[in-house]
Protein backbone atom coordinates (compact mmCIF):
# COMPACT_ATOMS: atom_id res chain seq x y z
CA UNK A 1 0.00 0.00 0.00
CA UNK A 2 1.24 2.97 -1.05
CA UNK A 3 4.83 -1.64 5.44
CA UNK A 4 1.21 1.83 22.26
CA UNK A 5 1.72 0.55 25.88
CA UNK A 6 0.44 -0.24 29.04
CA UNK A 7 1.82 -0.27 33.22
CA UNK A 8 3.07 -3.08 35.08
CA UNK A 9 0.44 -5.81 34.73
CA UNK A 10 2.03 -8.87 36.44
CA UNK A 11 4.41 -11.87 36.27
CA UNK A 12 6.94 -12.35 33.41
CA UNK A 13 5.17 -14.95 30.75
CA UNK A 14 8.31 -16.98 29.16
CA UNK A 15 6.93 -17.72 25.64
CA UNK A 16 8.49 -20.46 23.62
CA UNK A 17 8.25 -20.22 19.80
CA UNK A 18 9.69 -21.73 16.55
CA UNK A 19 13.02 -21.21 17.10
CA UNK A 20 13.06 -19.54 20.01
CA UNK A 21 14.35 -20.85 23.39
CA UNK A 22 12.07 -21.68 25.65
CA UNK A 23 15.03 -21.74 28.40
CA UNK A 24 15.80 -18.49 29.87
CA UNK A 25 19.01 -16.44 27.83
CA UNK A 26 21.66 -14.88 29.29
CA UNK A 27 20.61 -11.11 28.97
CA UNK A 28 22.89 -9.49 26.48
CA UNK A 29 25.12 -6.51 27.10
CA UNK A 30 22.53 -4.37 25.01
CA UNK A 31 19.62 -5.65 26.84
CA UNK A 32 21.08 -4.95 30.26
CA UNK A 33 21.80 -1.11 29.31
CA UNK A 34 18.14 -0.83 28.28
CA UNK A 35 16.64 -2.45 31.32
CA UNK A 36 18.34 -0.21 33.51
CA UNK A 37 17.97 3.05 32.01
CA UNK A 38 13.94 2.30 31.31
CA UNK A 39 13.91 2.18 35.06
CA UNK A 40 15.61 4.60 35.87
CA UNK A 41 14.14 6.97 33.59
CA UNK A 42 10.50 5.53 33.79
CA UNK A 43 10.63 6.61 37.70
CA UNK A 44 12.04 10.15 37.55
CA UNK A 45 9.12 10.55 35.51
CA UNK A 46 6.64 8.88 37.35
CA UNK A 47 7.58 11.01 40.26
CA UNK A 48 7.96 14.50 38.59
CA UNK A 49 6.53 14.73 35.37
CA UNK A 50 2.89 16.25 34.52
CA UNK A 51 1.02 14.05 33.37
CA UNK A 52 3.08 11.18 34.20
CA UNK A 53 3.78 8.65 32.10
CA UNK A 54 1.92 4.63 32.65
CA UNK A 55 3.97 3.06 29.80
CA UNK A 56 7.46 3.43 28.60
CA UNK A 57 9.43 0.70 26.10
CA UNK A 58 12.81 1.24 24.60
CA UNK A 59 13.69 -0.65 21.10
CA UNK A 60 17.22 -1.00 19.36
CA UNK A 61 16.50 -2.64 15.11
CA UNK A 62 20.41 -3.67 14.40
CA UNK A 63 20.89 -4.38 11.01
CA UNK A 64 23.55 -5.47 9.34
CA UNK A 65 23.66 -5.36 5.42
CA UNK A 66 25.85 -6.15 2.62
CA UNK A 67 24.82 -5.05 -1.13
CA UNK A 68 26.79 -6.19 -4.21
CA UNK A 69 25.27 -4.34 -7.83
CA UNK A 70 26.55 -5.38 -11.33
CA UNK A 71 25.87 -3.77 -14.33
CA UNK A 72 27.27 -5.64 -17.73
CA UNK A 73 30.18 -7.25 -16.28
CA UNK A 74 31.10 -4.47 -14.09
CA UNK A 75 30.10 -3.41 -10.62
CA UNK A 76 28.28 -1.03 -10.14
CA UNK A 77 28.09 -1.05 -6.51
CA UNK A 78 29.64 -2.90 -3.39
CA UNK A 79 28.47 -1.15 -0.09
CA UNK A 80 28.49 -3.01 3.32
CA UNK A 81 26.42 -0.91 6.68
CA UNK A 82 25.94 -1.69 9.93
CA UNK A 83 23.38 0.30 11.99
CA UNK A 84 21.24 0.57 15.35
CA UNK A 85 18.51 2.45 15.29
CA UNK A 86 16.53 3.36 18.96
CA UNK A 87 12.57 3.96 19.26
CA UNK A 88 11.14 5.38 22.23
CA UNK A 89 7.37 4.79 23.01
CA UNK A 90 6.18 6.96 25.84
CA UNK A 91 2.46 6.74 26.82
CA UNK A 92 0.93 9.58 28.79
CA UNK A 93 -3.20 9.54 30.21
CA UNK A 94 -4.62 6.51 30.72
CA UNK A 95 -4.70 3.47 28.39
CA UNK A 96 -8.35 4.11 27.57
CA UNK A 97 -7.38 7.78 26.41
CA UNK A 98 -3.62 8.69 25.79
CA UNK A 99 -1.24 10.57 23.26
CA UNK A 100 -1.61 7.47 20.47
CA UNK A 101 -5.13 8.24 20.45
CA UNK A 102 -5.81 8.51 16.43
CA UNK A 103 -8.08 11.61 15.55
CA UNK A 104 -10.27 11.64 12.20
CA UNK A 105 -7.97 12.83 8.93
CA UNK A 106 -5.37 12.94 11.18
CA UNK A 107 -2.10 13.32 8.90
CA UNK A 108 0.64 10.29 8.85
CA UNK A 109 2.22 8.82 11.47
CA UNK A 110 4.62 9.96 14.22
CA UNK A 111 8.06 9.68 13.69
CA UNK A 112 10.10 8.41 16.35
CA UNK A 113 13.91 7.78 17.68
CA UNK A 114 17.54 8.13 16.59
CA UNK A 115 20.53 6.25 15.60
CA UNK A 116 22.63 5.10 18.36
CA UNK A 117 26.60 3.25 19.08
CA UNK A 118 27.08 0.00 17.60
CA UNK A 119 28.90 -0.67 20.85
CA UNK A 120 27.50 -1.62 23.71
CA UNK A 121 29.43 0.98 25.47
CA UNK A 122 26.80 1.67 28.77
CA UNK A 123 27.85 5.94 28.73
CA UNK A 124 26.71 6.46 25.01
CA UNK A 125 23.61 4.42 24.91
CA UNK A 126 22.44 5.98 27.92
CA UNK A 127 23.06 9.60 26.71
CA UNK A 128 21.26 8.63 23.80
CA UNK A 129 18.39 6.79 26.05
CA UNK A 130 18.22 10.18 28.47
CA UNK A 131 17.94 12.68 25.49
CA UNK A 132 15.56 10.66 23.37
CA UNK A 133 13.57 9.86 26.58
CA UNK A 134 13.26 13.45 27.08
CA UNK A 135 12.33 14.26 24.04
CA UNK A 136 9.69 11.58 23.34
CA UNK A 137 7.73 12.28 26.83
CA UNK A 138 7.75 16.36 25.98
CA UNK A 139 5.55 15.59 22.46
CA UNK A 140 3.70 12.62 23.80
CA UNK A 141 2.23 15.85 26.79
CA UNK A 142 1.79 18.31 24.55
CA UNK A 143 0.11 15.41 21.83
CA UNK A 144 -2.31 14.67 25.20
CA UNK A 145 -3.33 18.05 25.56
CA UNK A 146 -4.50 18.14 22.06
CA UNK A 147 -6.52 15.03 21.79
CA UNK A 148 -8.32 15.76 25.31
CA UNK A 149 -9.61 19.47 23.80
CA UNK A 150 -10.28 18.10 20.50
CA UNK A 151 -12.61 15.74 22.20
CA UNK A 152 -14.58 18.43 24.02
CA UNK A 153 -15.36 20.09 20.67
CA UNK A 154 -15.94 17.08 18.25
CA UNK A 155 -18.34 14.74 18.34
CA UNK A 156 -17.66 11.33 19.94
CA UNK A 157 -15.92 8.47 18.22
CA UNK A 158 -17.97 5.55 16.72
CA UNK A 159 -15.31 3.05 18.73
CA UNK A 160 -14.95 4.11 21.91
CA UNK A 161 -12.61 1.20 22.73
CA UNK A 162 -9.36 2.56 24.69
CA UNK A 163 -6.18 3.34 22.81
CA UNK A 164 -4.16 0.49 24.76
CA UNK A 165 -4.45 -3.16 25.83
CA UNK A 166 -3.67 -4.88 28.66
CA UNK A 167 -1.11 -8.15 27.85
CA UNK A 168 1.00 -10.56 29.47
CA UNK A 169 4.80 -9.31 28.59
CA UNK A 170 6.89 -12.14 26.75
CA UNK A 171 10.46 -12.64 27.85
CA UNK A 172 13.64 -14.49 25.87
CA UNK A 173 16.22 -14.29 23.70
CA UNK A 174 17.41 -16.11 20.62
CA UNK A 175 20.74 -16.91 20.17
CA UNK A 176 22.62 -13.97 17.74
CA UNK A 177 23.16 -15.34 14.03
CA UNK A 178 26.04 -13.92 12.43
CA UNK A 179 25.42 -12.45 8.90
CA UNK A 180 27.55 -14.96 6.32
CA UNK A 181 27.88 -13.24 3.50
CA UNK A 182 30.79 -14.09 0.65
CA UNK A 183 31.44 -10.10 -0.67
CA UNK A 184 34.55 -11.76 -3.08
CA UNK A 185 32.38 -14.35 -4.67
CA UNK A 186 29.53 -12.46 -5.08
CA UNK A 187 31.51 -9.78 -6.93
CA UNK A 188 32.62 -12.45 -9.24
CA UNK A 189 29.20 -13.90 -9.92
CA UNK A 190 27.32 -10.64 -10.41
CA UNK A 191 29.78 -9.32 -12.81
CA UNK A 192 29.66 -12.33 -14.74
CA UNK A 193 25.78 -12.50 -14.56
CA UNK A 194 25.38 -9.11 -15.48
CA UNK A 195 27.41 -9.45 -18.29
CA UNK A 196 25.23 -11.70 -20.24
CA UNK A 197 22.94 -8.44 -20.59
CA UNK A 198 25.15 -7.61 -23.35
CA UNK A 199 24.13 -8.96 -26.12
CA UNK A 200 20.77 -8.02 -26.20
CA UNK A 201 20.58 -4.22 -27.71
CA UNK A 202 16.86 -3.75 -27.05
CA UNK A 203 18.03 -3.78 -23.22
CA UNK A 204 18.88 -0.08 -22.12
CA UNK A 205 19.04 -0.70 -18.19
CA UNK A 206 20.19 -3.78 -16.80
CA UNK A 207 21.40 -4.71 -13.36
CA UNK A 208 21.96 -8.38 -11.14
CA UNK A 209 21.98 -7.24 -7.38
CA UNK A 210 22.17 -9.24 -4.29
CA UNK A 211 21.83 -8.17 -0.53
CA UNK A 212 21.87 -9.85 2.44
CA UNK A 213 20.92 -7.95 5.78
CA UNK A 214 20.94 -9.54 9.27
CA UNK A 215 18.59 -8.06 11.48
CA UNK A 216 18.32 -8.21 15.50
CA UNK A 217 15.52 -6.52 17.57
CA UNK A 218 15.62 -5.58 21.37
CA UNK A 219 12.94 -4.38 23.39
CA UNK A 220 12.43 -3.71 27.08
CA UNK A 221 9.15 -2.25 28.29
CA UNK A 222 8.02 -1.41 32.03
CA UNK A 223 5.76 -3.88 32.04
CA UNK A 224 8.34 -6.78 31.95
CA UNK A 225 8.84 -7.81 28.13
CA UNK A 226 12.65 -8.30 27.72
CA UNK A 227 12.82 -9.94 24.09
CA UNK A 228 15.53 -10.12 22.20
CA UNK A 229 14.94 -11.91 18.27
CA UNK A 230 15.98 -11.41 14.90
CA UNK A 231 16.04 -12.67 11.44
CA UNK A 232 18.22 -13.09 7.75
CA UNK A 233 16.88 -12.02 4.60
CA UNK A 234 18.75 -12.26 1.15
CA UNK A 235 17.20 -11.69 -2.20
CA UNK A 236 19.20 -11.59 -5.60
CA UNK A 237 17.01 -9.42 -8.12
CA UNK A 238 17.50 -9.35 -12.14
CA UNK A 239 16.00 -6.77 -14.11
CA UNK A 240 16.50 -5.02 -17.50
CA UNK A 241 14.05 -1.92 -19.14
CA UNK A 242 13.59 -0.88 -22.46
CA UNK A 243 11.57 1.74 -24.40
CA UNK A 244 9.32 0.94 -27.02
CA UNK A 245 9.06 2.78 -30.07
CA UNK A 246 6.08 4.39 -29.28
CA UNK A 247 8.02 5.70 -26.01
CA UNK A 248 6.44 3.66 -23.44
CA UNK A 249 8.98 2.80 -20.77
CA UNK A 250 8.78 -1.04 -19.92
CA UNK A 251 10.74 -3.19 -17.46
CA UNK A 252 10.76 -7.19 -16.39
CA UNK A 253 12.26 -8.45 -13.64
CA UNK A 254 13.10 -11.87 -11.42
CA UNK A 255 13.97 -12.29 -8.26
CA UNK A 256 15.18 -15.11 -5.47
CA UNK A 257 14.82 -14.77 -2.01
CA UNK A 258 16.26 -17.03 1.13
CA UNK A 259 17.12 -16.34 4.64
CA UNK A 260 20.47 -17.18 4.00
CA UNK A 261 22.18 -16.02 0.96
CA UNK A 262 24.30 -19.46 0.55
CA UNK A 263 20.39 -20.70 -0.25
CA UNK A 264 20.29 -18.43 -3.23
CA UNK A 265 19.83 -20.44 -6.99
CA UNK A 266 23.38 -21.51 -8.08
CA UNK A 267 24.75 -19.13 -11.46
CA UNK A 268 23.34 -22.18 -13.94
CA UNK A 269 19.86 -21.40 -12.78
CA UNK A 270 20.41 -17.39 -12.44
CA UNK A 271 22.25 -17.67 -16.29
CA UNK A 272 18.93 -18.65 -17.44
CA UNK A 273 16.95 -16.14 -15.51
CA UNK A 274 18.97 -13.54 -17.34
CA UNK A 275 18.45 -14.63 -20.24
CA UNK A 276 14.20 -15.44 -19.68
CA UNK A 277 14.20 -11.31 -18.51
CA UNK A 278 15.79 -10.30 -21.02
CA UNK A 279 13.45 -12.08 -23.96
CA UNK A 280 10.53 -11.16 -22.28
CA UNK A 281 11.56 -7.54 -22.11
CA UNK A 282 12.13 -7.95 -25.99
CA UNK A 283 8.70 -9.52 -26.52
CA UNK A 284 7.41 -7.02 -24.69
CA UNK A 285 8.58 -4.62 -26.39
CA UNK A 286 6.76 -5.53 -29.73
CA UNK A 287 3.66 -6.62 -28.40
CA UNK A 288 0.49 -4.17 -28.60
CA UNK A 289 -0.77 -1.53 -26.90
CA UNK A 290 -3.79 -2.87 -24.76
CA UNK A 291 -6.88 -1.32 -25.16
CA UNK A 292 -9.23 -0.16 -22.29
CA UNK A 293 -11.23 -3.85 -21.48
CA UNK A 294 -13.64 -5.40 -19.33
CA UNK A 295 -13.94 -9.10 -19.42
CA UNK A 296 -12.98 -12.37 -17.59
CA UNK A 297 -9.07 -13.19 -16.70
CA UNK A 298 -6.98 -15.28 -14.80
CA UNK A 299 -4.63 -13.90 -12.49
CA UNK A 300 -1.64 -16.49 -11.62
CA UNK A 301 -0.96 -16.92 -7.99
CA UNK A 302 1.39 -14.55 -7.84
CA UNK A 303 -0.85 -11.79 -9.10
CA UNK A 304 -3.42 -13.04 -7.19
CA UNK A 305 -1.67 -13.12 -4.17
CA UNK A 306 -0.87 -8.99 -4.91
CA UNK A 307 -4.45 -8.68 -5.14
CA UNK A 308 -5.50 -10.18 -2.26
CA UNK A 309 -3.12 -8.05 -0.48
CA UNK A 310 -4.28 -4.59 -2.17
CA UNK A 311 -7.83 -5.03 -1.75
CA UNK A 312 -8.31 -7.15 1.07
CA UNK A 313 -5.45 -7.66 3.48
CA UNK A 314 -5.28 -3.61 3.80
CA UNK A 315 -8.85 -3.19 4.60
CA UNK A 316 -8.80 -6.23 7.51
CA UNK A 317 -6.22 -3.74 9.57
CA UNK A 318 -7.29 -3.49 12.60
CA UNK A 319 -7.00 0.42 13.36
CA UNK A 320 -8.99 1.57 9.84
CA UNK A 321 -11.55 -0.09 11.80
CA UNK A 322 -11.92 2.56 14.37
CA UNK A 323 -10.10 5.92 12.33
CA UNK A 324 -13.11 7.80 11.08
CA UNK A 325 -11.58 8.97 8.41
CA UNK A 326 -11.20 5.29 6.71
CA UNK A 327 -13.73 3.89 4.45
CA UNK A 328 -14.14 0.88 6.99
CA UNK A 329 -14.91 -1.24 4.56
CA UNK A 330 -15.43 -4.72 6.68
CA UNK A 331 -16.08 -3.04 10.22
CA UNK A 332 -19.42 -3.67 10.60
CA UNK A 333 -18.95 -7.62 8.48
CA UNK A 334 -17.47 -9.85 11.21
CA UNK A 335 -19.69 -13.05 10.95
CA UNK A 336 -20.86 -12.18 7.41
CA UNK A 337 -19.95 -13.54 4.36
CA UNK A 338 -17.58 -11.34 2.72
CA UNK A 339 -15.56 -13.61 0.32
CA UNK A 340 -17.19 -16.72 -2.01
CA UNK A 341 -17.75 -19.62 0.28
CA UNK A 342 -15.12 -21.71 -1.02
CA UNK A 343 -12.20 -19.31 0.09
CA UNK A 344 -10.51 -18.98 3.54
CA UNK A 345 -7.41 -16.46 4.24
CA UNK A 346 -5.20 -17.24 6.82
CA UNK A 347 -2.66 -14.71 8.62
CA UNK A 348 0.44 -16.52 9.73
CA UNK A 349 3.67 -14.99 10.29
CA UNK A 350 5.05 -18.32 12.01
CA UNK A 351 5.40 -19.64 8.56
CA UNK A 352 8.43 -19.63 6.97
CA UNK A 353 8.41 -21.55 4.21
CA UNK A 354 5.95 -22.44 1.02
CA UNK A 355 6.37 -24.14 -2.14
CA UNK A 356 10.16 -24.32 -0.89
CA UNK A 357 10.59 -20.85 -1.23
CA UNK A 358 11.49 -18.71 2.17
CA UNK A 359 8.97 -16.56 3.07
CA UNK A 360 9.72 -12.55 4.00
CA UNK A 361 6.51 -12.27 5.99
CA UNK A 362 7.71 -14.28 8.98
CA UNK A 363 8.85 -13.49 12.16
CA UNK A 364 9.09 -14.55 16.17
CA UNK A 365 7.54 -11.20 17.74
CA UNK A 366 5.75 -8.56 16.25
CA UNK A 367 7.30 -4.84 16.85
CA UNK A 368 5.36 -4.89 20.86
CA UNK A 369 6.87 -8.00 21.62
CA UNK A 370 3.58 -10.31 20.74
CA UNK A 371 4.36 -13.58 20.05
CA UNK A 372 3.46 -14.62 16.20
CA UNK A 373 0.45 -16.26 15.46
CA UNK A 374 -1.87 -17.60 13.11
CA UNK A 375 -5.02 -15.05 12.29
CA UNK A 376 -7.75 -16.61 10.24
CA UNK A 377 -9.05 -13.95 9.13
CA UNK A 378 -11.71 -15.55 6.35
CA UNK A 379 -13.14 -18.75 7.31
CA UNK A 380 -15.35 -20.35 4.05
CA UNK A 381 -15.94 -16.82 2.83
CA UNK A 382 -16.97 -15.32 5.90
CA UNK A 383 -14.93 -13.02 8.23
CA UNK A 384 -14.15 -14.15 11.66
CA UNK A 385 -10.95 -11.63 12.43
CA UNK A 386 -8.97 -8.36 11.95
CA UNK A 387 -5.22 -7.81 11.99
CA UNK A 388 -4.80 -6.40 15.60
CA UNK A 389 -1.67 -4.75 17.35
CA UNK A 390 -2.40 -3.20 20.90
CA UNK A 391 -4.55 -0.37 20.00
CA UNK A 392 -8.22 -2.59 20.61
CA UNK A 393 -11.39 -2.32 18.51
CA UNK A 394 -14.63 -2.79 19.26
CA UNK A 395 -15.34 -6.72 19.70
CA UNK A 396 -11.67 -7.29 19.93
CA UNK A 397 -9.72 -5.85 23.18
CA UNK A 398 -6.26 -8.02 22.37
CA UNK A 399 -3.60 -7.85 20.25
CA UNK A 400 -2.69 -10.90 18.05
CA UNK A 401 0.58 -10.54 16.96
CA UNK A 402 0.39 -8.06 13.96
CA UNK A 403 1.20 -4.70 15.52
CA UNK A 404 4.66 -3.84 12.84
CA UNK A 405 6.61 -1.11 12.04
CA UNK A 406 9.46 0.06 10.17
CA UNK A 407 12.54 1.74 12.46
CA UNK A 408 11.68 5.10 13.36
CA UNK A 409 8.06 4.86 12.88
CA UNK A 410 4.92 4.15 14.67
CA UNK A 411 3.52 0.79 15.51
CA UNK A 412 0.03 -0.16 13.50
CA UNK A 413 -1.37 -3.25 12.68
CA UNK A 414 -0.55 -4.83 9.02
CA UNK A 415 -0.13 -7.84 7.41
CA UNK A 416 2.52 -10.79 7.69
CA UNK A 417 2.10 -13.91 5.47
CA UNK A 418 -1.22 -13.92 3.50
CA UNK A 419 -2.51 -17.35 2.80
CA UNK A 420 -5.18 -17.86 0.60
CA UNK A 421 -6.58 -21.41 0.74
CA UNK A 422 -9.46 -22.75 -1.62
CA UNK A 423 -12.06 -25.94 -1.43
CA UNK A 424 -12.82 -25.06 -5.19
CA UNK A 425 -9.69 -25.89 -6.95
CA UNK A 426 -8.91 -27.18 -10.20
CA UNK A 427 -5.87 -27.99 -12.36
CA UNK A 428 -4.22 -24.97 -14.08
CA UNK A 429 -5.43 -26.77 -17.48
CA UNK A 430 -8.69 -27.23 -16.51
CA UNK A 431 -8.77 -23.02 -15.18
CA UNK A 432 -7.60 -21.92 -19.07
CA UNK A 433 -10.70 -24.09 -20.35
CA UNK A 434 -12.96 -22.55 -17.88
CA UNK A 435 -11.68 -19.03 -18.73
CA UNK A 436 -12.35 -19.82 -22.72
CA UNK A 437 -15.87 -21.10 -21.57
CA UNK A 438 -16.29 -17.94 -19.68
CA UNK A 439 -15.10 -15.90 -23.12
CA UNK A 440 -17.47 -17.42 -24.89
CA UNK A 441 -20.45 -17.46 -22.65
CA UNK A 442 -19.98 -13.56 -22.70
CA UNK A 443 -19.44 -13.23 -26.06
CA UNK A 444 -16.25 -11.28 -25.32
CA UNK A 445 -13.23 -11.40 -27.92
CA UNK A 446 -10.58 -12.24 -25.55
CA UNK A 447 -9.90 -12.94 -21.98
CA UNK A 448 -7.07 -12.14 -19.98
CA UNK A 449 -4.04 -13.74 -18.30
CA UNK A 450 -1.70 -12.33 -16.13
CA UNK A 451 1.22 -13.67 -15.39
CA UNK A 452 3.40 -11.52 -13.51
CA UNK A 453 2.84 -8.27 -11.73
CA UNK A 454 5.22 -5.88 -9.79
CA UNK A 455 2.81 -4.63 -7.01
CA UNK A 456 -0.02 -2.40 -6.67
CA UNK A 457 -1.97 0.24 -4.23
CA UNK A 458 -4.89 1.12 -2.39
CA UNK A 459 -6.79 4.10 -1.22
CA UNK A 460 -9.01 2.79 2.12
CA UNK A 461 -9.86 6.04 3.42
CA UNK A 462 -12.95 7.96 2.92
CA UNK A 463 -11.43 10.85 1.02
CA UNK A 464 -10.91 9.73 -2.51
CA UNK A 465 -12.49 6.26 -4.15
CA UNK A 466 -12.84 3.43 -2.44
CA UNK A 467 -10.64 1.67 -5.48
CA UNK A 468 -7.22 -0.28 -5.95
CA UNK A 469 -4.89 -0.40 -8.63
CA UNK A 470 -2.64 -3.54 -9.59
CA UNK A 471 0.39 -2.89 -11.82
CA UNK A 472 0.79 -6.25 -14.02
CA UNK A 473 3.75 -6.66 -16.44
CA UNK A 474 3.66 -10.02 -18.09
CA UNK A 475 -0.17 -9.99 -20.06
CA UNK A 476 -1.90 -11.97 -22.56
CA UNK A 477 -5.42 -12.00 -24.27
CA UNK A 478 -6.51 -15.76 -24.45
CA UNK A 479 -8.77 -16.21 -27.84
CA UNK A 480 -11.55 -18.65 -27.47
CA UNK A 481 -11.28 -19.83 -31.03
CA UNK A 482 -7.84 -21.22 -30.58
CA UNK A 483 -5.58 -18.64 -31.14
CA UNK A 484 -2.21 -18.54 -30.11
CA UNK A 485 -1.84 -16.50 -26.45
CA UNK A 486 -0.91 -12.60 -27.51
CA UNK A 487 1.01 -10.47 -25.21
CA UNK A 488 0.22 -6.95 -24.72
CA UNK A 489 1.65 -4.31 -22.90
CA UNK A 490 0.48 -0.87 -21.39
CA UNK A 491 -1.78 -2.24 -19.15
CA UNK A 492 -2.97 -1.24 -15.31
CA UNK A 493 -5.92 -3.54 -13.46
CA UNK A 494 -8.49 -1.11 -11.82
CA UNK A 495 -11.33 -1.81 -9.55
CA UNK A 496 -13.46 -1.43 -6.24
CA UNK A 497 -13.08 -4.07 -3.57
CA UNK A 498 -16.55 -5.56 -3.00
CA UNK A 499 -17.04 -5.75 -6.89
CA UNK A 500 -14.21 -8.07 -7.46
CA UNK A 501 -14.69 -10.26 -4.42
CA UNK A 502 -18.35 -11.10 -6.23
CA UNK A 503 -16.72 -11.80 -9.31
CA UNK A 504 -13.86 -14.44 -8.57
CA UNK A 505 -15.49 -18.50 -9.51
CA UNK A 506 -12.53 -20.77 -9.35
CA UNK A 507 -9.02 -21.18 -7.99
CA UNK A 508 -6.44 -23.36 -9.42
CA UNK A 509 -4.89 -26.28 -6.97
CA UNK A 510 -1.23 -24.83 -7.27
CA UNK A 511 -0.35 -21.96 -5.31
CA UNK A 512 2.63 -19.18 -5.81
CA UNK A 513 4.74 -17.42 -3.84
CA UNK A 514 4.77 -13.29 -3.55
CA UNK A 515 7.40 -11.80 -1.28
CA UNK A 516 7.66 -7.88 -1.07
CA UNK A 517 7.87 -4.96 1.09
CA UNK A 518 4.63 -3.11 1.82
CA UNK A 519 5.06 0.61 2.61
CA UNK A 520 1.88 1.95 4.43
CA UNK A 521 1.02 4.35 7.57
CA UNK A 522 3.90 2.52 9.87
CA UNK A 523 6.64 2.55 7.04
CA UNK A 524 7.86 -0.35 5.11
CA UNK A 525 7.29 -3.59 6.60
CA UNK A 526 8.32 -7.19 5.01
CA UNK A 527 5.30 -9.26 3.51
CA UNK A 528 4.39 -12.53 1.74
CA UNK A 529 1.30 -13.44 -0.40
CA UNK A 530 0.28 -17.64 -1.21
CA UNK A 531 -2.46 -17.98 -3.56
CA UNK A 532 -3.72 -20.24 -6.32
CA UNK A 533 -4.26 -18.61 -9.67
CA UNK A 534 -7.73 -17.12 -9.67
CA UNK A 535 -10.74 -17.28 -12.19
CA UNK A 536 -12.61 -13.75 -12.54
CA UNK A 537 -15.30 -13.56 -14.49
CA UNK A 538 -14.72 -9.73 -14.51
CA UNK A 539 -11.92 -7.29 -14.44
CA UNK A 540 -10.90 -3.75 -15.77
CA UNK A 541 -7.60 -2.45 -17.43
CA UNK A 542 -6.79 0.65 -18.33
CA UNK A 543 -4.08 2.29 -20.55
CA UNK A 544 -0.66 2.95 -18.52
CA UNK A 545 0.71 6.57 -18.31
CA UNK A 546 3.58 6.78 -20.89
CA UNK A 547 6.44 8.97 -21.84
CA UNK A 548 6.48 10.68 -25.12
CA UNK A 549 10.45 10.92 -25.50
CA UNK A 550 11.40 8.25 -28.39
CA UNK A 551 13.79 5.23 -27.61
CA UNK A 552 17.57 6.66 -28.13
CA UNK A 553 18.68 8.22 -31.62
CA UNK A 554 22.17 7.06 -31.47
CA UNK A 555 23.15 2.89 -31.89
CA UNK A 556 24.06 1.27 -28.79
CA UNK A 557 27.66 0.47 -28.30
CA UNK A 558 28.83 -2.95 -29.72
CA UNK A 559 29.56 -5.17 -27.31
CA UNK A 560 33.65 -5.38 -26.30
CA UNK A 561 33.16 -9.54 -25.50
Amino acid sequence: MKFPRWAACGSVLLLATAGFSSEPAAQSPLLHILGDELHRNFEVLQAKAEPAPYFLSYEVTEQETHMVAGNLGALQSDDTSRQRHLDVSVRVGTPQLDNYHRAAAEAGQFSSGASIALDDEPAAIRRSLWLETDRAYRAASERLIKIRTNREVNVADRDQSSDFSREAPASGSEPTTPLRFDSAGWRVRVKALSALFAKHPAVLVSGVNVIAQNERRTLATTEGASVEHGRGFARIIIFAQGKAADGMDLGTSDYYDALDASDLPKDADLAASVERTARKLENLLQAPVAEPFVGPAIFSGRASGVFFHEIFGHRIEGHRQKDESEGQTFTRSVGAQVLPTFLSVVFDPTRRKAEGIDLNGWYTFDDEGIAARPVVAVENGVLRNFLMSRSPIAGFAQSNGHGRRQPGREVVSRQSNLIVESTRSVSDTALRQQLIEEVKRQNKPYGLYFEDVTGGFTNTGRVGLQAFKVLPVIVYRVYADGRPDEMIRGVDIVGTPLASFSKILATSDRTEVFNGYCGAESGSVPVSAVSPALLISEIEIEKKNKSQDRPPLLPAPEATR
